[in-house]
């Protein structure tokens, strides 16, 4: 049992080699933290989702012209989809044949942000635009963390779905930043965006709420924060 204890040296050793990692994910939560509460209070004291929506919403045809876009449906819902699925598999296949554990990690991180938010999402009370009556639909608006209506509609519409694959390239933040923090900055903005844009398509289509695909790259992020925090902790404890 001696064995395992750590001497005073060792044990400040310890901690010098992990705080830093600890420091980081403790910045980055409360970044989330005071995130949550801007987007809560854009939801609750602002009309930017139903100003945004509107956009592309026809009164005169009680739904959204998008809707059934071939080329939204296209480009934006399968192709972007589809293109950052490749480019995890491919960090998935370079980070084995490497034997790069961190690049491997982040392409099962990718995977597992959108799983979460795929989760979330099949569990939401939630319902899209479309099915909302103020939309042409017949379901009560509610926002996130209010009681859910008697009539909430068909639900499984938050957080943003799609909007998750585009922000899982905010993980590349995390592979780059202990060597490239240049390229890291450049990844996770890279990843906003795309995140943004692919949400962007599906606002416009009356599948979601702004608030909806901020939500969504919110737990990506957190996702991601603490699955590097368990990985840089282990990393600096193995020294």
């Amino acid at each position: 049992m001696q064995g395992n204890v750590l001497t005073p040296q060792q044990g400040a050793a310890a901690l010098a080699t992990t705080f830093p990692v600890l420091r980081r994910a403790a910045i980055q939560l409360t970044g989330l933290a005071l995130l949550a509460v801007l987007f809560l209070l854009l939801e609750y004291d602002t009309t930017l989702d139903d100003t945004l929506t509107r956009l592309f919403y026809s009164p005169a045809l009680q739904g959204f012209p998008l809707q059934d876009s071939v080329w939204l449906d296209w480009l934006n819902h399968r192709l972007a989809k589809y293109a950052v699925a490749g480019c995890t598999l491919w960090l998935l296949y370079s980070g084995l044949r490497r034997r790069d554990s961190r690049r491997a990690y982040t392409a099962g991180m990718m995977m597992l942000a959108s799983a979460a938010v795929s989760t979330l999402k099949a569990r939401s009370a939630h319902s899209c635009p479309w099915d909302m009556a103020a939309y042409g639909g017949s379901a009560e608006h509610f926002p996130t963390l209010a009681v859910t209506p008697l009539n909430a509609g068909p639900g499984h519409c938050f957080p943003g779905g799609h909007a998750s694959a585009g922000f899982a390239l905010m993980a590349l933040y995390f592979y780059w930043q202990p060597s490239h923090p240049a390229r890291a900055r450049m990844a996770l903005w890279g990843g906003v965006l795309a995140g943004m844009l692919m949400g962007l398509g599906q606002v416009a289509r009356g599948a979601h709420f702004l608030s909806h695909n901020l939500w969504s790259g919110w737990v990506v992020w957190l996702v991601c924060v603490l699955g590097f925090a368990v990985f840089d902790y282990l990393a600096a404890r193995r020294g």
